[in-house]
């Protein structure tokens, strides 16, 4: 594990992070209890919305002191899978996509930890999503209508495209445990 070339992605995560954080601010100082501001009319504003539940405005019964802990957790594990992935030549896309993922969990957490929410701000019109109640196998699904995109924030966004960057690298280049990531069996 050789913490000097991890540095460059652990860099990614901490710009991530300080430019989450400095946004969130200049939300909190410009749009707190203010109408949502019209960049491109209504398909996308500034909305500021405090949210205490998890990604994308998602609810938990009771607080989400579990969901902190576990966001916390895991990004312990994506820390030291960086630093263990950074030794290994290639694999570029997935160091990227971890270090999105890492940044924008430590902004939400952070903001968890202080505040018990989080602060989001983008607010972006998406083609509306109707999912009618159905039935299957005796299970019955209540269905799903969403009708303008949950307001989210720099850390959300990252997360989302690490995420995507992930799935992309890992159909494309498939990291396989034992062979690259040092756990050669003698």
């Amino acid at each position: 594990m050789n913490f000097k070339k991890s540095l460059k992605f652990f860099a990614i995560s901490l710009v991530i992070f300080v430019i989450d954080q400095i946004t969130k601010v200049i939300a909190q100082n410009n749009l707190r209890g203010k109408p949502s501001i019209e960049i491109l009319g209504d398909y996308f504003r500034l909305t500021y919305v405090e949210n205490p539940g998890i990604a994308f405005g998602i609810t938990l019964n009771g607080d989400a002191t579990i969901f902190t802990i576990l966001a916390i957790i895991i990004a312990g594990a994506i820390v030291y899978y960086l630093m263990q992935l950074s030794d290994k030549e290639g694999f570029m896309l997935h160091k990227i996509a971890y270090s999105l993922i890492l940044g924008g969990a430590f902004g939400n957490i952070l903001d968890r930890l202080l505040y018990g929410k989080v602060v989001d701000f983008f607010d972006c019109e998406f083609p509306n999503i109707l999912i009618p109640a159905f039935s299957i196998f005796g299970l019955d699904f209540a269905g799903y209508e969403l009708y303008r995109w949950p307001v989210f924030n720099i850390a959300d966004s990252a997360v989302t495209v690490g995420m995507v960057f992930l799935f992309i690298a890992m159909m494309k280049e498939p990291i396989d445990d034992d062979e690259q990531l040092g756990s050669e069996r003698s």
